[in-house]
């Protein structure tokens, strides 16, 4: 198995200086180690790495200690969470829920939460900016009047 097998050899172009590529594929396992052995991961900060990153859609990897504590403010952007490791628990105003490994979570855009890490965890996280089509339509509209 190579080293790092992130992305696959394909023909990648920028659009806005941003990287498109019509496939990417990314192997966790490997990615999921090197953070683990990351020198800052020792230190307790944070430990990210944006995967994929374009004007509506961005997906990170994150390894979280225990015992940390996240609370959001409400964005435009609808969230997934995917627990590769580790345990959590999900509170929002209504609702409260525990997440283990292996589990999926959506969440739509505009609802505060809070993330409790409860043992040492691996999430890879999707934020899709729900909204950003119609602005770019509302902006073309009122361009045009």
């Amino acid at each position: 198995m190579e080293k790092e097998k992130s992305k696959i050899k394909s023909s990648t172009r920028k659009v806005n200086g941003i990287a498109d590529a019509s496939l990417l594929t990314f192997d966790l396992p490997s990615l999921v180690e090197k953070m683990k052995h990351k020198h800052t991961r020792s230190k307790g900060e944070l430990n990210a790495m944006i995967l994929l990153k374009s004007p509506d859609k961005q997906i990170v990897l994150t390894a979280l200690h225990e015992g940390t504590e996240i609370k959001s403010s409400p964005s435009n952007d609808s969230i997934t969470f995917h627990i590769i490791e580790g345990k959590m628990k999900f509170q929002t105003k209504k609702e409260s829920v525990n997440l283990e490994k292996g589990q999926l979570l959506t969440l739509h855009e505009n609802i505060k939460y809070c993330l409790t890490i409860k043992e040492e965890t691996v999430l890879l996280l999707t934020f899709a900016n729900v909204n950003m089509k119609a602005k770019k339509i509302d902006t073309a509209g009122i361009s045009k009047i």
